[in-house]
């Protein structure tokens, strides 16, 4: 297991997009880790059970070979049984304080907050390691998705320590407005994922965060 679930999680968040087979997921996060994304999340709502716990194994090997965590989205058995670095839950993805016990100190807990503040600091209670505010723009993945203003994240940055995600509709264009507003990870799948190079597409999220530092309260 990675210690790294420990440091300052800042950075591009790439999550994998469905309908692709193993071995092109695997190139094409091969690709998003040698551009420098600093977290992975297998998300896979289409696969058997068999097949998604070959694949999530076949990642956790892949992110371990650039020292970076994987997580699995919505699945915290699954997560468990190939030893990933952690976890993502929704709100109706089980208890996250109950979730934070069985992942222990080291493994990582993102939570999703849409766009509710008062689920920020639930999570936070829960000893969540990030929590993710979104659809920040409209999103092809979740096109009902309930918009997230940018106003929550200077509202988080003034609230909390606890890293901020933002998800849903990002691109290279407007990543920019969210890293001023206060995210420290930006959670991508289309814009990485859909580009015709997808190492100088993560290269190129990561170069907006060299020139934008982020001091914590």
């Amino acid at each position: 297991m990675i210690a790294a679930g420990r440091r300052a999680l800042r950075g591009l968040y790439a999550i994998t997009p469905e309908g692709l087979t193993r071995a092109d997921l695997l190139l094409h996060v091969r690709a998003a880790l040698a551009g420098g994304a600093v977290l992975v999340q297998y998300r896979d709502k289409l696969t058997s059970g068999s097949e998604r716990q070959t694949t999530a194994s076949a990642l956790r090997a892949l992110c371990h070979e650039f020292g970076t965590p994987l997580l699995i989205n919505d699945d915290l058995d699954l997560a468990l049984a190939v030893d990933a670095d952690g976890v993502h839950l929704g709100s109706d993805d089980g208890d996250w304080c109950a979730a934070r016990r069985r992942l222990g100190p080291e493994r990582l807990l993102g939570v999703s907050c849409y766009a509710d503040i008062e689920l920020a600091r639930q999570a936070v209670r829960a000893g969540a390691d990030y929590f993710a505010f979104g659809a920040v723009f409209p999103s092809a993945t979740k096109p009902l998705a309930v918009r997230a203003e940018l106003s929550l994240f200077a509202q988080c940055r003034q609230e909390f320590a606890t890293t901020v995600c933002a998800i849903g509709g990002i691109t290279l264009e407007n990543a920019p407005s969210l890293l001023a507003a206060g995210a420290d990870l930006l959670a991508v799948i289309s814009d990485l994922f859909a580009a015709p190079e997808v190492r100088e597409r993560a290269a190129a999220y990561q170069h907006l965060f060299k020139d934008t530092c982020r001091d914590f309260p």
